[in-house]
Protein backbone atom coordinates (compact mmCIF):
# COMPACT_ATOMS: atom_id res chain seq x y z
CA UNK A 1 0.00 0.00 0.00
CA UNK A 2 2.73 2.48 0.97
CA UNK A 3 4.61 1.26 -2.49
CA UNK A 4 1.01 2.25 -4.39
CA UNK A 5 1.00 5.97 -2.68
CA UNK A 6 4.62 6.51 -3.18
CA UNK A 7 4.30 5.76 -6.78
CA UNK A 8 1.61 8.50 -6.93
CA UNK A 9 3.72 11.10 -4.78
CA UNK A 10 6.38 10.89 -7.87
CA UNK A 11 3.73 10.96 -10.82
CA UNK A 12 2.13 13.99 -8.50
CA UNK A 13 5.55 15.66 -8.53
CA UNK A 14 6.24 14.98 -11.94
CA UNK A 15 3.46 16.59 -12.95
CA UNK A 16 3.23 19.55 -10.71
CA UNK A 17 6.84 20.26 -12.43
CA UNK A 18 5.37 20.20 -15.90
CA UNK A 19 2.54 21.84 -15.29
CA UNK A 20 5.54 25.00 -13.46
CA UNK A 21 7.65 24.16 -16.32
CA UNK A 22 4.63 24.85 -18.76
CA UNK A 23 3.28 27.98 -17.10
CA UNK A 24 6.85 29.58 -17.34
CA UNK A 25 6.94 29.14 -20.97
CA UNK A 26 3.10 30.78 -21.21
CA UNK A 27 4.32 33.58 -18.72
CA UNK A 28 7.38 33.75 -20.89
CA UNK A 29 5.48 33.94 -24.88
CA UNK A 30 2.94 36.59 -23.05
CA UNK A 31 5.70 39.08 -21.95
CA UNK A 32 7.07 38.97 -24.85
CA UNK A 33 4.05 39.43 -26.94
CA UNK A 34 3.27 42.70 -25.03
CA UNK A 35 6.39 44.21 -26.39
CA UNK A 36 5.01 47.50 -29.18
CA UNK A 37 5.46 46.23 -32.21
CA UNK A 38 5.01 47.76 -35.90
CA UNK A 39 3.94 51.60 -36.09
CA UNK A 40 3.41 51.67 -31.94
CA UNK A 41 7.04 50.99 -31.81
CA UNK A 42 8.40 53.11 -34.41
CA UNK A 43 6.90 55.61 -32.47
CA UNK A 44 8.00 54.76 -29.15
CA UNK A 45 11.93 54.73 -30.82
CA UNK A 46 11.35 57.85 -32.54
CA UNK A 47 9.74 59.22 -28.82
CA UNK A 48 13.17 57.68 -27.29
CA UNK A 49 15.08 59.09 -29.40
CA UNK A 50 14.33 62.07 -29.18
CA UNK A 51 14.15 62.09 -25.27
CA UNK A 52 17.91 61.32 -25.70
CA UNK A 53 18.90 63.93 -27.37
CA UNK A 54 17.19 66.83 -25.23
CA UNK A 55 19.41 65.03 -22.43
CA UNK A 56 21.99 67.25 -24.76
CA UNK A 57 19.87 70.22 -25.44
CA UNK A 58 18.89 70.19 -21.35
CA UNK A 59 22.77 69.56 -20.20
CA UNK A 60 20.72 66.56 -18.22
CA UNK A 61 23.97 64.10 -18.47
CA UNK A 62 22.03 61.95 -15.45
CA UNK A 63 18.95 61.89 -17.92
CA UNK A 64 21.38 60.84 -20.43
CA UNK A 65 22.70 58.01 -18.91
CA UNK A 66 19.59 56.32 -18.69
CA UNK A 67 19.13 55.43 -22.09
CA UNK A 68 22.30 53.28 -22.11
CA UNK A 69 21.36 49.94 -21.80
CA UNK A 70 24.53 48.14 -19.77
CA UNK A 71 25.92 46.46 -22.73
CA UNK A 72 26.15 49.47 -24.94
CA UNK A 73 28.98 49.91 -27.63
CA UNK A 74 29.15 53.42 -28.62
CA UNK A 75 32.02 53.59 -31.60
CA UNK A 76 33.37 57.02 -30.48
CA UNK A 77 37.08 56.63 -30.81
CA UNK A 78 39.36 54.92 -32.17
CA UNK A 79 38.33 51.50 -29.72
CA UNK A 80 34.69 50.86 -29.10
CA UNK A 81 33.51 52.49 -26.08
CA UNK A 82 31.82 49.12 -24.18
CA UNK A 83 29.31 49.43 -21.36
CA UNK A 84 27.62 51.96 -19.95
CA UNK A 85 30.41 52.99 -17.80
CA UNK A 86 32.61 53.35 -20.18
CA UNK A 87 30.36 55.25 -22.47
CA UNK A 88 29.28 56.98 -20.31
CA UNK A 89 33.01 58.54 -18.92
CA UNK A 90 33.26 59.10 -22.51
CA UNK A 91 30.04 61.56 -23.00
CA UNK A 92 30.64 62.98 -19.65
CA UNK A 93 32.88 65.81 -21.78
CA UNK A 94 29.90 66.89 -23.90
CA UNK A 95 27.93 68.01 -20.77
CA UNK A 96 30.28 69.99 -19.09
CA UNK A 97 29.86 73.36 -20.81
CA UNK A 98 26.59 75.51 -20.37
CA UNK A 99 25.98 75.63 -23.71
CA UNK A 100 25.27 71.95 -26.07
CA UNK A 101 28.51 71.31 -28.66
CA UNK A 102 26.20 69.50 -30.85
CA UNK A 103 22.34 67.97 -31.22
CA UNK A 104 21.01 65.56 -33.16
CA UNK A 105 17.31 64.17 -34.18
CA UNK A 106 16.20 60.82 -35.94
CA UNK A 107 14.77 61.14 -39.88
CA UNK A 108 14.49 57.24 -39.77
CA UNK A 109 13.43 54.48 -37.70
CA UNK A 110 12.71 51.21 -38.71
CA UNK A 111 11.37 47.87 -36.19
CA UNK A 112 12.09 44.26 -36.31
CA UNK A 113 8.78 42.73 -36.57
CA UNK A 114 9.40 41.18 -33.36
CA UNK A 115 9.56 44.59 -31.72
CA UNK A 116 13.09 44.36 -29.69
CA UNK A 117 15.27 45.68 -31.94
CA UNK A 118 15.01 48.88 -33.78
CA UNK A 119 17.26 51.45 -35.87
CA UNK A 120 17.37 55.01 -35.79
CA UNK A 121 19.39 57.78 -38.02
CA UNK A 122 19.49 60.71 -38.24
CA UNK A 123 21.58 64.60 -38.72
CA UNK A 124 23.87 65.91 -36.35
CA UNK A 125 24.01 69.53 -36.36
CA UNK A 126 26.90 71.68 -34.44
CA UNK A 127 25.94 74.24 -32.02
CA UNK A 128 25.23 76.87 -35.08
CA UNK A 129 22.95 74.27 -36.84
CA UNK A 130 25.09 73.02 -39.89
CA UNK A 131 25.40 69.35 -40.70
CA UNK A 132 28.08 67.80 -39.24
CA UNK A 133 27.62 64.04 -39.26
CA UNK A 134 24.85 61.22 -39.36
CA UNK A 135 24.52 58.91 -36.71
CA UNK A 136 23.40 55.20 -36.26
CA UNK A 137 21.72 53.62 -33.39
CA UNK A 138 20.25 50.36 -32.30
CA UNK A 139 17.80 50.23 -29.82
CA UNK A 140 16.35 47.38 -27.45
CA UNK A 141 13.28 47.32 -26.12
CA UNK A 142 14.17 45.59 -22.56
CA UNK A 143 10.68 45.30 -21.49
CA UNK A 144 7.18 46.85 -22.75
CA UNK A 145 7.62 50.34 -23.80
CA UNK A 146 11.22 50.78 -22.70
CA UNK A 147 14.01 50.89 -24.97
CA UNK A 148 17.55 51.45 -24.49
CA UNK A 149 20.80 51.76 -26.68
CA UNK A 150 22.63 48.80 -27.53
CA UNK A 151 24.82 50.32 -30.30
CA UNK A 152 25.90 53.93 -31.79
CA UNK A 153 27.98 55.19 -34.45
CA UNK A 154 28.48 58.36 -35.70
CA UNK A 155 30.03 59.13 -39.37
CA UNK A 156 31.38 62.71 -40.43
CA UNK A 157 28.92 64.56 -43.12
CA UNK A 158 30.38 64.84 -46.62
CA UNK A 159 30.80 68.56 -47.62
CA UNK A 160 28.23 70.04 -49.45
Amino acid sequence: MCRHFQGRSRVGARLRGAALIMALALAGCAARSSLATGDAARAQVEATERAFAKTMAERDFAAFQTFLSVESIFFTGPKPLRGKTQVAEWWARYYKDAAAPFSWAPDHVEVLDSGQLALSTGPVRDANGQLIARFASIWRQEKPGVWRIVFDRGESAPPP
